[in-house]
């Protein structure tokens, strides 16, 4: 695991409003600590710059990993998941209510691999919007 200076986590903090850039999660809504993820890993030659990380809620980062891409479940074909320092949420994904459906090869794989639509997320994503509070952030950031 890569050292992260505590001024460069407060910054990627900052820049997501606490929310995760992968699913939109708010992450004040969540008893576990956000954490930073590098977009490309460590092990693949990603740095630890402020390009390359992210926040992401426990259950985004757990499903990626080390990951970068993987095959599209579509087309077969490799894909780079959606990298949120480079790529519009908008252009990959939309909401439908709770769902996050994927428009791109990209936004196809990173639901796939990272489980957006899994039944407990989204359930857990049904309440928050029952409470307003899902998606905190507009989806075109």
């Amino acid at each position: 695991m890569s050292y992260i200076p505590d001024e460069l986590r407060a910054a990627v903090i900052a820049r997501a409003d606490n929310c995760c850039e992968y699913c939109l999660y708010p992450l004040d809504e969540d008893f576990v600590q956000p954490e930073i993820d590098h977009i490309i890993p460590v092990k693949h030659l990603g740095p630890t710059t402020e390009d390359n990380l992210c926040l992401s809620c426990l259950h985004c980062n757990r499903h990626k990993g080390t990951d970068f891409g993987s095959f599209d479940p579509e087309t077969k074909e490799m894909a780079f998941f959606f990298h949120p320092r480079r790529d519009k949420w908008t252009i990959h994904f939309r909401l439908d209510g709770a769902l996050i459906v994927p428009l791109t090869p990209q936004g196809r794989v990173t639901e796939f691999i990272l489980t957006f639509n899994d039944a407990a997320t989204v359930r857990e994503r049904n309440r928050l919007i029952r409470l307003g509070r899902y998606p905190r952030k507009p989806p075109s950031t």
